[in-house]
Parts: structure tokens; C-alpha cells; sequence
């Protein structure tokens, strides 16, 4: 498994142990993780705070060369706001762990030119499968059903 997306999985995993959803995200500019981030909605009560949101929220002020240098990360595909940050940004590769459950707006990343990399990792899906079958409520919450 890719180093980077084991990194987003442990903040995945930190998610849940944190009592949230388990989604996770790293942000690699030049081959090196720069940022680190897990969903924090319920944690901090956010309403903002997906794993990409808090991933970018924490890597600060950079520059627009390093998001145009910059791979991000995602256990799961991103949302609407979280794709929104990524065109803002100029983020020109993302790597999904997986989209079986939840499916962003992938097309319109790749139209923007925006390439995405599927791995359909089994660890990313069985994790948000077993969140799902314990917390269907806040499940849907996260993602506005």
C-alpha cells in the first residue's frame, strides 16, 4: 500500500477513535506530507470540517506554486465543498481511497483537469461500511441526507 494513503488511513482510523467519522487526508507537496487531516464535525461540532477540509485547514497559509505541486490524499472520494477547495486551490492530483460509498463530484474534478487516481482500498471501504452499520444517523448527517 502507498505510504501516503496508509497516512490518511491513520487519520481515518484517529477520526474514529476520536468518537467521528472515519475519513482521513494528507496533503504531499515534493514527495513529503506536509498536512494531516480527519473528519472533526462531530468532535468539534464543525460544520465544515471533512478530513479535507481539516487537512488543508492545517497545513496554513501555502503558497499557490505548492498547491499547484501538490497531491492530495482522500480515504474517500470528496465532496462538493471538499472539490471546491481543491479547484480553489489549483490541487492537481487527487488520490481516492475509495468511492464505493460515497461518490463526490469526480467528473466535474476531471473536467477542471484535475487528475484522479482510484485505488479502491478494501481497509478505506470496511471502515466507513463498519461506521455505517453503527451510526447510520450521523452517517447521512456528514454527508447531507
Amino acid at each position: 500500500m502507498d505510504a501516503f494513503l496508509k497516512a490518511a488511513i491513520d487519520e481515518a482510523k484517529k477520526g474514529m477513535a476520536e468518537g467521528g467519522i472515519p475519513t482521513g487526508s494528507v496533503l504531499v507537496i515534493d514527495n513529503q506530507i506536509v498536512s494531516r487531516g480527519h473528519n472533526k464535525r462531530v468532535q468539534k461540532g464543525s460544520a465544515i470540517l471533512h478530513a479535507e477540509m481539516d487537512c488543508l485547514e492545517n497545513g496554513g497559509r501555502l503558497t499557490a506554486p505548492d498547491y499547484r505541486r501538490a497531491t492530495l490524499y482522500s480515504t474517500l472520494s470528496p465532496c462538493d465543498m471538499c472539490s471546491g477547495a481543491i479547484l480553489l486551490y489549483g490541487i492537481p492530483k487527487v488520490v481516492i481511497g475509495e468511492n464505493r460509498t460515497f461518490r463526490g463530484p469526480e467528473a466535474y474534478l476531471s473536467c477542471r483537469d484535475v487528475e484522479l487516481v482510484f485505488t479502491d482500498s478494501l481497509e478505506c471501504y470496511q471502515l466507513l461500511q463498519n461506521f455505517i452499520k453503527a451510526n447510520p444517523k450521523l452517517w447521512k448527517e456528514d454527508i447531507g441526507l
